[in-house]
């Protein structure tokens, strides 16, 4: 109840007072036996594709954060009172009154606060070019908040367009999905990482052989072809964790992460085990190149049971990948370097390529990360293998 001359809403109150004598009357037979019914809200369903990479699926995300605009300021600022002669004066000024503490009734601002906040900032020995000015005065942008660059001091255009291209700004839908996807990955999957060091040299010297005779493989279509033969052998690592279970990949739906300017992609070499070299090569390629010009088709960049992701043309001596949702392990492969390496007791220079296993630990103990990744090394440096496979 509000006191006298003071004006109270009328609106209901939160829960209407049950009288606290009506007892209850007794429930019939038929109440009796029926049970009670609950409302129980319906709990919130996420659409996750299998296996899918980081850009493969269509999730539903809320909207990016607005960026911060001092012109147009949120309902949940404090609110500031300001009389319109002040206001002119601060966008003549190109200032933001915010910081200006006013004077009026209720913290009004008023015309000789902001010129008070101007005298104590020593507004006039401040220096800006008349673009500078015009274009923070465009975008909103407190001129006094600019770290100057310019000569003596100066306010310049690039100063101000350095503001702008700090501003916080809304990530694409694909960078989102990734956010989202390998965010989600690295909080629920625990990682841990097997590192080995392969020595490339005499397949190197195979390849370049077989590019002589008009024949030509990348150095990803043995990794490649590597992973499928080891996988054959490892098939734990070919698995997914789903909650308390796990699910054993009967094929080899083999992910290949192509990196491009917007973001990373991961088509998916179906049955790759059923493929021979020269097959894996053409569809490999093939799949690159869609990917470049942007042609996937969503049933090419879902469905895959392990991914190699391969930075060996980008000067890189080992890194970590993050496992795909829907994996149980992917493969780093950093670049192939010319190193001093002892070999029959010699210190010779060989063409060394490090590999590194990221593995789902709910699924694959570190023994058979250590076994899956020294059978790649194997098969890598064996280059009888590659003679009977090419």
């Amino acid at each position: 109840v509000g006191a006298a001359g003071e004006t109270v809403p009328a609106t209901p109150p939160a829960a209407p007072v049950a009288p606290a004598a009506a007892p209850k009357p007794a429930p019939t037979p038929e109440a009796a036996a029926a049970p009670a019914a609950k409302a129980v809200p319906a709990a919130p369903v996420a659409t996750v594709a299998p296996a899918a990479p980081a850009i493969a699926v269509s999730l539903a995300l809320p909207p990016p954060p607005p960026t911060p605009d001092t012109r147009h300021p949120t309902p949940a600022a404090q609110r500031q009172f300001i009389t319109p002669r002040a206001k002119a004066l601060c966008r003549a000024k190109v200032i933001s009154p915010a910081p200006i503490t006013g004077s009026g009734p209720n913290g009004r601002v008023r015309v000789k606060d902001v010129e008070a906040y101007l005298a104590s900032v020593g507004y006039d020995g401040l220096r800006f070019s008349a673009a500078a000015r015009k274009l923070a005065s465009l975008e909103g942008i407190d001129i006094l908040s600019v770290r100057p660059t310019g000569h003596g001091g100066r306010v310049t255009v690039a100063d101000i367009q350095r503001m702008l291209d700090e501003r916080p700004k809304p990530m694409s839908k694909m960078r989102r999905i990734i956010a989202k996807r390998l965010g989600d990955s690295f909080r629920d999957i625990p990682h841990f990482y097997v590192t080995t060091s392969v020595d490339m040299t005499d397949l190197l010297a195979y390849r370049q052989e077989l590019k002589d005779q008009g024949t030509s493989y990348t150095v990803t279509d043995f990794i490649l072809e590597a992973v499928i033969l080891s996988l054959k052998e490892f098939p734990t690592v070919n698995s997914m964790a789903e909650g308390h279970t796990t699910r054993w990949r009967g094929s080899v739906e083999l992910g290949m992460a192509v990196g491009l300017e917007e973001g990373l992609v991961v088509p998916v070499i179906r049955q790759a085990e059923d493929l021979g070299m020269a097959e894996l090569h053409a569809t490999a390629q093939t799949l690159a190149a869609k990917a470049r010009d942007g042609k996937l088709l969503p049933d090419e960049m879902t469905g895959s049971s392990f991914t190699v992701s391969n930075m060996g043309m980008f000067d890189v001596e080992n890194f970590h990948a993050i496992v795909n949702p829907g994996e149980g392990a992917i493969l780093a492969v950093a670049s192939t370097k010319k190193q001093p390496v002892v070999k029959d007791d010699q210190i010779v220079i060989r063409a060394m390529m490090k590999l590194t296993l990221s593995v789902d630990h709910r699924i694959v103990d570190g023994t058979v990360g250590a076994l899956f990744v020294n059978a790649l090394k194997m098969k890598l440096e064996d280059v009888e293998l590659w003679k009977s496979l090419t």
